[in-house]
């Protein structure tokens, strides 16, 4: 999918594309063939048949989106093309289920793949954070508080504050849990009790199982899942916003403190050749800007999810919630690169703090303190957490 206004997107490729959703979906109603078998609803056969219409469907994405406007959902049409592609299994596809059932399903497993690949990137940023603090543990240099010079500190303890950020967002990550949606047409799953009797009580765990996902009661209208997924998400762009913000203050070429690294074909000017424009920094400082905005669409939307089947703010969740999975993925590979290779100038560094103690801007008085086991204590935090 291009992505000509949201540079760095392809870096999320499959996050959460047209493509990536569908296939989530499909892999659903996969799932859900398995579990009617379980509830004795479905035979292997029939669960097989859909398995195999499923992975055979070429879904033209252009005319799903033009259909799925008269159900307002796109599970519907796709359910119809699936059905027709399941031939006489076409009873075990979709029975007992409701799209949003699916639908939220298929988000979730997108959210699942989209934090493993996120915290690979926050782990690399860490691991390059600790080397950065560990290497210029004593390196002075000025702190600002204010916007203004204030006491000396050192660039190690400023990297172990970005550490100590990121290894805060990695254990959001970790804490957050991925539930499958199933609850049918309104929240009491009705029609399979119905269809299966006592054997209904093993769909869920079967379908919560075959998608790996957290067995739970039906949340139509209870959001936390959602919203949980997107504090834990914006935590981690915040985290990585701090360290671009950073970056971009120390690298103003009045300050020099530090520099991207520099890449073929990157931070160019239109106009301009001799500039580097700092690229990677902008961009992960522009995803922190936009995330909290699509975290708060959502919190919006859950507050708006009345009755048992909410009427258009669960419609309004689809493309926050899609936007800010792509946008932390991409921040988070884009911060990786950029920390891997950040440039230190600890002579630069240095400089200003003699500049600013002679000229009486700096109270140096005590020197800098604790900053050196700050480090340590912050570094070794992390190892113990992901060595």
């Amino acid at each position: 999918m291009a992505g000509v206004l949201r540079p760095g997107s392809h870096r999320a490729t499959d996050v959460a594309d047209d493509g990536a959703v569908v296939a989530a979906m499909l892999c659903v109603e996969v799932a859900w063939a398995k579990a009617l078998v379980a509830a004795g609803v479905a035979t292997e056969a029939e669960a097989a048949k859909v398995a195999e219409a499923a992975a055979g469907l070429d879904v033209d994405l252009d005319a799903l989106a033009v259909a799925a406007e008269a159900a307002g959902n796109p599970v519907v049409p796709l359910v119809g093309l699936l059905r027709e592609a399941a031939g006489d299994a076409a009873g075990a596809v979709h029975r007992g289920l409701t799209s949003q059932d699916v639908l939220d399903s298929a988000l979730v497993l997108l959210a699942r793949d989209a934090v493993v690949r996120l915290r690979a990137h926050l782990v690399a940023t860490g691991d390059a954070l600790a080397s950065l603090a560990r290497t210029h543990r004593d390196d002075v240099a000025v702190a600002r508080t204010l916007t203004q010079w204030a006491v000396p500190t050192t660039f190690g303890l400023r990297a172990a504050q970005w550490l100590a950020g990121v290894d805060d967002a990695v254990a959001r990550l970790d804490a957050l849990s991925f539930p499958v949606q199933y609850g049918g047409a309104a929240g009491t799953r009705a029609l399979l009790a119905e269809l299966a009797g006592p054997g209904a009580d093993a769909a869920a765990p079967a379908l919560a199982a075959a998608l790996g996902l957290a067995d739970a009661l039906p949340w139509h209208t209870r959001r936390a899942a959602v919203t949980a997924i997107a504090d834990a998400l914006v935590a981690a762009t915040d985290a990585l916003g701090v360290l671009a913000a950073d970056v971009l203050l120390l690298g103003r070429p009045e300050i020099a403190e530090v520099r991207e690294g520099a890449a073929e074909g990157r931070g160019g000017s239109s106009t301009m050749p001799h500039k580097q424009n700092p690229v990677l920094s902008v961009l992960v400082n522009a995803a922190a800007q936009q995330a909290p905005g699509l975290a708060a669409q959502l919190h919006l939307a859950a507050a708006g999810a009345v009755d048992e089947r909410p009427d258009g703010a669960w419609h309004a969740e689809w493309p926050a919630f899609a936007r800010l999975l792509e946008l932390a993925v991409t921040a988070g590979s884009q911060a990786a690169e950029l920390v891997a290779g950040l440039q230190v100038d600890a002579s630069a560094m240095a400089a200003r703090v003699a500049v600013a103690t002679e000229a009486g801007a700096l109270d140096a008085r005590g020197g800098t303190g604790e900053a050196g086991r700050l480090v340590d204590l912050a570094v070794a935090r992390w190892e113990r957490r992901h060595a």
